[in-house]
């Protein structure tokens, strides 16, 4: 199995995780990601589905590197995830540094991984005269 694979599941198990705090552990939630803010029930229900969708999609895309939809889509997650927590930190203040630092690990070695491997799990096309 890849690496990049791998590091999805891995990826996408530790997403799981917050699926559990979203839906039934809403103090563990608020603590661990949303520190400087009130967060509801239904905020963390919406956090929990949400998650549970990002994480749908990395285990999808860890057994389908070379579906080039499916890996713009699981690309895209993690660029908005970290677009939506570098907002909530820079701008709405409902986040802790530390917090973000973990969520930025994360969805950053992702991105990055992904774009360097763009292309490296698609078919290879041979011509009729090979």
């Amino acid at each position: 199995m890849k690496a990049l694979s791998l590091w999805l599941m891995l990826v996408g198990s530790l997403r799981l995780a917050s699926v559990w705090f979203g839906f039934f552990n809403i103090w563990a939630l608020r603590v661990a990601v949303f520190s400087q803010s009130p967060m509801t029930e239904v905020h963390g229900r919406t956090f929990g589905v949400w998650t549970l969708l990002t994480c749908t999609l990395c285990f999808l895309c860890a057994f389908n590197l070379d579906n080039k939809p499916l890996y713009l889509a699981t690309f895209l997650s993690f660029v908005y995830a970290l677009g939506h927590f570098l907002t909530e930190y820079l701008v709405y203040r409902t986040m802790a540094i530390t917090n973000l630092s973990t969520v930025t690990f994360f969805a950053g070695t992702s991105i990055i991984w992904m774009l360097l491997q763009w292309n490296a799990h698609q078919p290879r096309i041979t011509s009729k005269s090979e």
